[in-house]
């Protein structure tokens, strides 16, 4: 038996592998809260800790995580992200590798966001 096994899960066989995440067409698209307290509804949010303080970075940036592995349709998206926001948070993140590599895919400013300056 020879070969380099790792132990994991074979590529392409976790459910993160095969779950159709939901990616916006633009992030001028996404113009959802910035300020407040929000709630998401049980369908992206099922964990009783729903109510977001946007003024807490952390609360911000856990909603983001939590809608960005959730949506299951682009209006949970636009709805609930700003483009603008998503920028900022997104190096500091913390989302499933399917997720990252499809929106920074799609939006190279994401992935140059996660890039250190020169």
């Amino acid at each position: 038996m020879g070969g380099a096994d790792t132990g994991g899960a074979p590529a392409g066989s976790r459910y993160a592998d095969q779950r159709p995440y939901v990616i916006a067409d633009r992030l001028d698209d996404l113009q959802g809260p910035t300020s407040g307290e929000v709630s998401l509804n049980r369908r992206l949010d099922w964990s009783g800790r729903a109510r977001y303080d946007l003024s807490s970075q952390r609360r911000l940036a856990s909603m983001y995580e939590t809608v960005l592995r959730e949506a299951t349709a682009r209006e949970d998206l636009s709805r609930w992200l700003d483009g603008a926001t998503l920028l900022r948070l997104w190096p500091s993140l913390v989302l499933p590798p399917q997720v990252r590599r499809l929106w920074e895919a799609r939006f190279p400013e994401l992935a140059n966001a996660r890039r250190p300056a020169a």
